[in-house]
């Protein structure tokens, strides 16, 4: 096996390793030929080059039970998922040349993936051409808005049809609906804050007159981040969003002040020694109040039960994103039939994560010890999605 070329690390196979386990000749080709990337965005090869070429029947924790067909199949690769999810297995019909995906505690449950490697690769390149705007994406770069993205989400759709005759298999389908929703709002060049997030996307996804904007007295003397200030005053955050609900009905309080008066059975000497420059904006479920510190504009959780801070999002304009992602998923399942939250969820939950990390990485920061932006897209029984 060979692990390197002149260029990035790719991997390739000797007409002896594949032996009588590859016998679908563009493939043969393809894995002696120019080989395959050790890692993309999306997916990685490694195991290749750690495990040498297993079949599922000897890769899998139990192979009891497995149909013949699938113990055959080989495991060449992993998807690349957010910490915390279980990796999947990339698995490869030696006979035909197609792809699926299983994990390997359960490699009966196999998804298609790509009908032959060459179209895999194609499909994780276009991909990676979307992030990056470049390619059949470069017409799309410095533009935003919920036209780019239904623009970009066409063009990668389109793309992947291309190679599977119409049928996109739902990894693809998740990431061609759902990583463009990055180009929806521009870095935040006018409003000082991560992004600038027009008013109208808010009323267009959340209805007229059903996203809260502040005014200045409805402020305490300890919101003193401008940007802050200005984003709440003129784009505002939706009254009700999935599992957040906004606080509307009164001046907004410090997490003290809210305590002192909507919870006098709580502790005061639980809350953090900075509790006065805390902003309640609203709350999420499991009693978690969800809070602004006045000073900097990031915006964290405060778990009640704990009595204890989490970060959440960099500031209110990618707040106001995620809310907006949310709910925009979740008209867009309903359009599909619910094909995404039913059949490929876990798909649907990387694609969510990684949009979400493009604008805001704060669930994948080093010092983020719990996330609840990402522990909610991950609990499919709590049925976000």
């Amino acid at each position: 096996m060979s692990t390197t070329d002149a260029g990035a690390p790719v991997i390739t196979l000797t007409e002896a390793e594949l032996d009588r386990l590859v016998t679908h000749t563009p493939t043969r080709g393809l894995l002696t030929g120019t080989g395959l990337p050790a890692e993309t965005d999306l997916l990685t090869f490694s195991p290749l080059r750690t495990h040498g070429l297993r079949t599922v029947a000897d890769a899998a924790e139990s192979s009891f039970g497995l149909a013949e067909e699938l113990r055959g199949r080989l495991v060449i690769g992993e998807l690349l998922t957010p910490a915390g999810m279980e990796p999947e297995s990339i698995l490869l019909d030696g006979a035909t040349g197609e792809l699926t995906t299983a994990h390997l505690f359960d490699p009966s449950d196999v998804r298609p993936f790509a009908p032959s490697l060459a179209t895999l690769l194609r499909f994780a390149a276009v991909t990676e051409e979307l992030a990056g705007l470049r390619g059949r994406f470069a017409s799309l770069a410095g533009q935003y808005g919920p036209r780019t993205a239904t623009e970009a989400s066409r063009r990668l759709l389109t793309l992947f049809e291309e190679g599977t005759g119409g049928e996109v298999p739902p990894y693809w389908k998740a990431a061609a609906l759902i990583r463009p929703l990055s180009l929806v709002a521009g870095p935040g060049t006018a409003s000082g804050l991560t992004l600038d997030v027009p008013a109208r996307i808010l009323d267009q996804e959340f209805g007229q007159g059903r996203v809260a904007r502040f005014e200045e007295v409805d402020f305490p003397a300890t919101l003193t981040h401008e940007p802050t200030r200005r984003f709440l005053r003129e784009t505002g955050l939706p009254e009700e969003a999935v599992f957040f609900h906004a606080d509307t009905d009164v001046p907004l309080p410090t997490l003290r002040e809210y305590f002192a008066e909507e919870r006098p059975d709580y502790p005061l000497s639980e809350l953090p020694a900075h509790c006065d420059h805390l902003i309640r904006l609203g709350r999420l479920l499991e009693e978690t109040s969800l809070v602004v510190d006045g000073r900097t504009g990031a915006v964290l959780t405060f778990n009640e039960p704990e009595a204890a801070l989490y970060p959440l999002n960099t500031d209110v304009s990618t707040l106001a994103f995620t809310l907006w992602l949310i709910h925009h998923e979740r008209t867009i399942d309903t359009h599909l039939g619910h094909e995404l939250a039913t059949h490929a969820y876990d798909h649907l939950v990387a694609a969510m994560i990684h949009t979400l990390n493009t604008l805001d990485p704060t669930g994948a920061l080093p010092d983020t010890t719990w996330h609840y932006w990402t522990e909610l897209f991950q609990d499919e029984a709590g049925g976000v999605f």
